[in-house]
């Protein structure tokens, strides 16, 4: 659109909304215009047709906020200010511009973010794409390279070790070229990581449940501990641990640059099935053992003791 449209159309007047309309308003205000003036619903009508370009030009001025906030601007400086080819006369349409927001008024830089007046805002820089790729649990540990076909081309993704659910990779120039012979947007890559049956993450740490038996619980063992893509750790087990308690097997975590840890809770497994023997074992075990009430202090700090 020409500048000077700009200076000479008042498209609130046009649409017949105030200048603070909502965007919803004007929406709806531009629907019923654009209904009523529409060329199928006015056959050989050059009134309404042409009453209909100018509703949709305003709306589509209107409706973008940047345009629209351009639009302010340009009207705020009164209908009156016209182009001219610069030259001694001044107080042209240039020389406005200059006063209003400093410098001269040839310089294209001046003027990029204002179109339509004729300047160059010069290359473009072209859009961002943005693609979402799975990866496994041990692959987001590990680091990996998937393949990603963008329509365009295909594409081979780095994934870096130790990257997390829902982070992104960027891929510089690989987005939307440039309409007008400037940079490349840029990939932006979400990584879905998968779950895994044994181990969860949290932070640089690496968590997994293991189960240990009563007795081992109880008077202490040594047990085996599986680590993710290496060979099993052993872990020493003090004699009488509870089931929750968290030990540590240092840098077994993710592999950055500061190792994480793995963190191993004990379950205390109980056994479903007891023979008779077994169980008169247990039995006199239970008379033998102090009989002390675990849920004591649990009952205690919840106020019913």
């Amino acid at each position: 659109m020409a500048s000077q449209d700009w200076l000479d159309k008042d498209f609130y007047k046009i649409l017949g909304v105030s200048k603070d309309v909502s965007d919803a308003e004007l929406k709806k205000k531009y629907r019923k215009l654009a209904r009523e003036n529409h060329p199928d619903s006015n056959p050989g009508d050059a009134k309404a047709e042409a009453r209909f370009k100018d509703i949709s030009e305003a709306y589509s001025v209107l409706s973008d906020s940047e345009q629209r906030k351009e639009y302010d601007s340009i009207r705020a400086m009164g209908s009156g200010a016209r182009f001219s080819a610069g030259g001694s006369g001044g107080g042209g349409f240039e020389d406005v511009f200059s006063n209003l927001f400093g410098g001269g008024g040839r310089q294209s830089a001046g003027f990029g973010g204002f179109p339509g007046f004729g300047f160059d805002p010069g290359p473009q820089r072209g859009q961002d794409l943005k693609a979402e790729v799975k990866v496994n649990f041990i692959d987001s540990i590990q680091g990996t390279t998937v393949k990603l076909n963008t329509g365009r081309e295909s594409i081979n993704v780095k994934i870096p070790a130790g990257i997390e659910h829902k982070q992104r990779v960027k891929l510089a120039g690989k987005g939307q070229p440039s309409p007008n012979g400037g940079p490349s947007g840029d990939l932006l890559v979400t990584v879905l990581v998968g779950t895994h049956p044994v181990f969860t993450r949290d932070g640089n740490n690496l968590r997994v449940q293991v189960p240990v038996t009563f007795i081992e619980a109880t008077l202490g063992a040594t047990i085996e501990v599986p680590t993710l893509g290496g060979p099993p750790v052993k872990l020493k087990v003090a004699s009488g641990t509870p089931s929750g308690r968290t030990l540590r097997v240092k840098g077994k975590g993710v592999q950055k640059t500061t190792p994480g840890d793995l963190l191993a809770t004990i379950e205390v497994a109980v056994p479903s099935r007891l023979s008779s023997k077994a169980k008169k074992i247990v039995e006199q075990l239970a008379e033998e053992i102090p009989n002390e009430n675990p849920r004591e202090d649990l009952l205690g700090k919840a106020g019913q003791l």
